[in-house]
């Protein structure tokens, strides 16, 4: 019987081309869940739970719901073999499903309803707990609900920050009190991750995501964790220093076409220095010096993002460096 439900998943790979387990070995177990972390063409999450001797699959585009407070998308995918309950490595490009697969969670579960257009669990996991719902809405989509109460102390996403504004000011006495930071002339944009998606708004509330493609992928490296970063988006120049007139170059473009060829001219680097909210918690209200330590936590770099290091003390050496420099 397991055979004839794999047939989908062995019609679709090459095992002569793909790490992926074939599915002739018996791996059961009884009762077992795991969330695989699919970094595809797009990101997403896919659930698999196991049932009569194969892992039934749903794809999730923004992994699992939070809260009950919001349903999301799930796409009835083919039933995979038991053993892919382990499986984590690189699917090679130009396969099915190409991209790397890690185990985002894995443990076990308790079926209260497993129907042909309805399943019931409650999941039992090392990063998830709770009690889901999946119903098939059209076809192979189906939409996840968590049906347990919401944590009590877990805050909404804010849908809009407004920036701190720098003020002017002289350097403080206590200079070991204080954290310094290179001012970068650039454009300020808040980031709002959620799902391995991104939104960016400049300090005008205003939506720049269409603006740069390129830091679309900060979401793809934060994958299901749910974040509103403060930064500045900076065009680099031939000496290394922040051109607000190279960036000028970026902005207030609309079509697609253009800001991906003047993408290509003028890359851009967003400066993550701050992170704002952070897996269900508003960090406003912490100190600076903590809000810093989650942020580097992230281990925010990459092509086109990065966190620049601060530093405490050395407010007097760090600002005649940046005159020096001929920065802000």
């Amino acid at each position: 019987m397991a055979a004839r439900k794999l047939r989908e998943y062995r019609d679709k790979r090459k095992f002569d081309r793909t790490p992926e387990p074939s599915g002739d070995r018996d791996a059961g177990g009884g009762g077992r869940f795991v969330v695989h972390e699919h970094h595809a063409r797009r990101l997403h999450w896919d659930l698999r739970l196991e049932r009569d001797g194969v892992l039934v699959s749903w794809a999730l585009p923004r992994g699992l719901p939070p809260d009950p407070g919001e349903n999301r998308l799930a796409v009835h995918t083919e039933d995979h073999p038991l053993d892919y309950i382990d499986f984590e490595g690189e699917i090679p490009k130009g396969e099915y499903g190409a991209g790397e697969v890690r185990i985002w969670d894995r443990g076990t579960y308790e079926a209260e309803k497993f129907e042909p257009a309805k399943v019931v669990a409650r999941l039992h996991g090392e990063r998830v707990d709770g009690r889901y719902a999946l119903f098939q809405t059209k076809d192979r989509n189906w939409m996840i609900h968590r049906m347990d109460p919401a944590d009590p102390e877990r805050e909404p996403m804010p849908e809009h920050v407004e920036p701190m504004k720098a003020t002017l000011g002289t350097l403080p006495r206590d200079d070991r009190a204080y954290g310094y930071e290179i001012k970068w002339d650039g454009a300020r944009a808040i980031a709002y991750c959620s799902g391995g998606r991104v939104i960016l708004e400049s300090r005008n509330l205003l939506d720049v995501t269409p603006g740069y493609p390129e830091l679309r992928a900060i979401g793809r490296q934060l994958g299901s964790s749910e974040a509103v970063l403060d930064g500045e988006i900076v065009a680099i120049d031939e000496d290394g220093r922040p051109s607000f007139q190279l960036l000028q170059r970026r902005m207030h473009l609309r079509s697609d076409t253009e800001i991906r060829r003047r993408a290509k001219q003028v890359p851009v680097t967003y400066m993550v220095f701050d992170v704002l909210y952070l897996e269900g918690r508003s960090t406003m209200g912490l100190a600076y010096e903590q809000r810093r330590e989650l942020l580097e936590g992230l281990e925010l770099e990459g092509a086109s993002w990065q966190t620049p290091a601060y530093h405490r003390g050395e407010g007097k050496s760090l600002l005649e460096a940046s005159r020096e420099r001929g920065l802000e």
